[in-house]
């Protein structure tokens, strides 16, 4: 039984694809059981990357579970085995929108949404960002062949996410802590 009091008594995997659904029964600190379905799902991460004339690189991004287009910051998932997250940061960056950071700060590991999955994300904060290309031999497909790169003043982008026009977790805590490193308002 783990420190919490709640143990894992079954596990087993009802649905494998691009991200895989596990039931869990668990005995609770009261002797009960419940289940519990749990969405598992690789980790992420984020990009507010800053170039030298104060601008965030956004994405306007076609996201089927809301049918619609979301301006977010530039992020991906860690699939490829082992990778370090601020290496997967610098990849995702240069993939989706051709620009590389010279520095990568992390801001924060964040839980998407830990009552239903245990997926996280890993937020960077890209500063000294230039244009430089894709990486050699990558092809963007699906959603991300339809992304629109925009560039928005940081102050631009932080009175959207305020005004509700951003409406992306990611792109939200990206942004507002970002604000704190950067001096922006």
């Amino acid at each position: 039984m783990s420190g919490s009091g709640f143990e894992t008594i079954d596990s087993q995997d009802r649905y494998v694809g691009f991200s895989t659904v596990r039931a869990e029964t668990v005995r609770t600190p009261d002797g009960g059981e419940m289940e519990r379905e749990i969405v598992i799902h690789n980790d992420a991460v984020a990009i507010v990357a800053l170039t030298g004339d104060d601008e965030v690189l956004l994405l306007r991004h076609y996201r089927q579970p809301v049918r619609e287009h979301l301006l977010e910051v530039p992020a991906g998932k860690l699939d490829v085995e082992g990778e370090d997250p601020r290496e997967a940061a610098a990849r995702e960056l240069a993939e989706e929108t051709g620009y590389h950071a010279q520095h990568l700060e992390h801001l924060v590991t964040f839980d998407n949404s830990a009552g239903w999955t245990d997926e996280r994300t890993h937020v960077y904060l890209a500063t000294g960002v230039h244009r430089g290309g894709a990486p050699d031999g990558f092809e963007a497909e699906h959603e991300e062949a339809d992304m629109e790169l925009v560039h928005l003043s940081f102050v631009e982008a932080t009175a959207a996410a305020r005004r509700g026009e951003i409406r992306d977790a990611k792109t939200l805590i990206g942004l507002l802590l970002a604000e704190g490193r950067t001096g922006g308002s």
